[in-house]
């Protein structure tokens, strides 16, 4: 392999490489469902603007949840993500609507909670129960379809059956996260069901606190947080994932190595050996059956057998009769029908079908290994 094969083998590899990494470290669908700007069956752009008709003071946070509490400690759990200063943002809690599939608490502050303000969590994960996977639940506002088994086992029931609680509430100190066993309550998919939209807005109202909706969860960035990352760019690189760098660099090394390994010197291609009196018989034989002169073909292999033959059974090399060779093999106590094919190439048969030109020349095989 010359340099450069070898350099364009290791380009391809890397890009290869690359590419793999990327979609392993993609966010997954599931991080995407449930977006306000979603007309998709799993979004809540219904919902969101039903919101808005009603005036509801209803907004999108596209920040990091973790700018609602700059002035309080971060908890050991919530991920390395850009911090954006805002000291003093709210004036009064707030009520903070997110829509997870994986239903995750650990990067909300509890003592945020605790100060009085609220978390809807839509996609929590109780146990899945026995209870049947659709389900029509009744509530002050009507009924409510839901489609999950999950049901968790509380006091603090807000929407329940036999089964459990689908949707039941924590109190923090002087707030409460409100927990829902489906991520999908108000999503698109039930523009049908007038229950699931107004319970879901029964649920974020109360006493007229302003209601943010997590966009941020979903990929969605505004412009104060992508002008902050693009402005501090150490920051933002030594807060990056550092294992998908780290292995990254490694595969990168490696295959610098793997192209500058040299295993020894390029061997030719060895060519392979040719039989040309094979060749020979090969094209004659193909020349023969298009121009359909198996005629021809009986004729030639059947004279060189009779001679062979006749030398085998010491009739010597005068052409004989077909009668004569097949009285002698009978003298030899073989049965006289394994040389009918002697008298096929007497007959000199114009025309011969594939199936008869394959019976004969196994007739003449079958005498062949007499003789052997």
């Amino acid at each position: 392999m010359n340099l450069n094969n070898r350099w364009l083998w290791l380009g391809s590899w890397a890009v290869v490489a690359l590419l793999l990494l990327t979609i392993w470290a993609a966010p997954q669908s599931s991080q995407l469902a449930g977006s306000t700007y979603s007309r998709a069956p799993d979004g809540y752009g219904a919902w969101y603007a039903e919101a808005q008709k009603q005036k509801l003071p209803v907004q999108r946070w596209q920040r990091p949840v973790s700018d609602l509490w700059p002035d309080l400690e971060t908890p050991q759990e919530f991920p390395p993500v850009q911090q954006i200063a805002a000291q003093n943002l709210f004036e009064k809690p707030i009520t903070l609507l997110r829509v997870d599939p994986r239903g995750r608490t650990s990067d909300i502050n509890q003592s945020w909670i605790e100060l009085g303000n609220r978390l809807l969590l839509l996609g929590a994960r109780p146990a899945v129960t026995k209870a049947p996977f659709e389900s029509a639940l009744e509530s002050p506002v009507g009924a409510v379809k839901l489609a999950t088994s999950r049901r968790k086992q509380t006091s603090s029931a807000i929407l329940a059956d036999q089964f459990g609680a689908a949707i039941w509430r924590e109190t923090l100190g002087q707030g409460e996260i409100i927990y829902v066993a489906t991520p999908h309550l108000a999503a698109n998919a039930y523009q049908d069901a007038p229950g699931n939209f107004k319970l879901l807005t029964q649920l974020v109202t109360k006493a007229d606190q302003p209601i943010y909706i997590d966009e941020f969860l979903h990929g969605y960035r505004d412009s104060k947080a992508s002008q902050k990352a693009t402005e501090n760019l150490p920051e933002y690189l030594a807060k990056t994932p550092l294992l998908l760098l780290a292995v990254q660099a490694i595969v990168l090394v490696l295959l610098s190595i793997w192209g500058q390994r040299r295993i020894g010197r390029p061997q030719p291609l060895p060519l392979p050996n040719r039989n040309n009196s094979q060749a020979y018989i090969d094209a004659m034989a193909e020349v023969l059956q298009k121009a359909n002169s198996s005629d021809f073909v009986v004729q030639t292999i059947g004279r060189a057998e009779q001679m062979r033959l006749q030398q085998a059974l010491g009739l010597g090399l005068a052409p004989l009769s077909p009668q004569a060779v097949i009285e002698a093999w009978v003298q030899q106590g073989y049965p006289a029908s394994e040389l009918d094919w002697l008298n096929a190439v007497a007959a000199d048969k114009p025309r011969w079908r594939d199936r008869d030109l394959r019976q004969w020349l196994a007739q003449v095989q079958t005498t062949r290994h007499r003789l052997e």
